[in-house]
């Protein structure tokens, strides 16, 4: 499986672990996973900005996890790791890289859009 490794599919990699790790770090549907190591708030300013405020467990286990779960550079090198495994050792898991890759894609080009 190794021999079939192609820039295309660095790129879906890429692609995968960037949608993966958004969606652990910041939507919405990852919220009651992220709540048992991470409890956030939103605290408003003197000027009526909101800020988003996380608190991790202060020790042991919970709190490693609340930093992997408030850190998407962390949580990033995790992702991959997770997509690679799956890729070398799940059958079709190819499918769900690429699912997972044309959602990023597609995130990246919305963000884009919205910016024009």
């Amino acid at each position: 499986m190794i021999e079939s490794f192609s820039a295309l599919f660095f790129i879906i990699l890429i692609l995968a672990s960037f949608r993966l790790t958004h969606l652990i770090i910041y939507d919405d549907i990852a919220a009651p996973l992220r709540s048992l190591f991470v409890t956030t708030s939103i605290i408003t300013l003197e000027n009526g900005q909101q800020v988003v405020q996380h608190e991790v467990a202060p020790k042991g286990i919970k709190r490693w996890l609340g930093l992997l779960f408030t850190c998407h550079w962390c949580m990033g090198i995790w992702s991959s790791l997770i997509l690679i495994l799956l890729w070398l050792f799940v059958p079709y898991a190819i499918w769900l890289l690429v699912i997972l890759a044309v959602a990023g894609a597609a995130a990246i080009i919305e963000t884009i859009v919205l910016r024009l």
